[in-house]
């Protein structure tokens, strides 16, 4: 299982400091999951406030 940002996403930074895999970066204006580094955990999934991650 994949995770994915959607546009969604309100770029408050909260699943960069939640995610124990340092998987999530800044992609310019935006944020996107590294899928080599994400162990599908699903943290950030519950930390982000817009509910802007889902599964893919």
């Amino acid at each position: 299982m994949a995770y994915k940002i959607t546009d969604e996403c309100l770029t408050c930074g909260t699943c960069i400091d939640s995610c124990p895999n340092e998987a999530i970066i800044e992609d310019g204006d935006a944020y996107k999951i590294d899928l080599d580094k994400c162990e599908n955990c699903g943290v950030c999934i519950d930390s982000c406030p817009a509910g802007a991650i889902i599964e893919e």
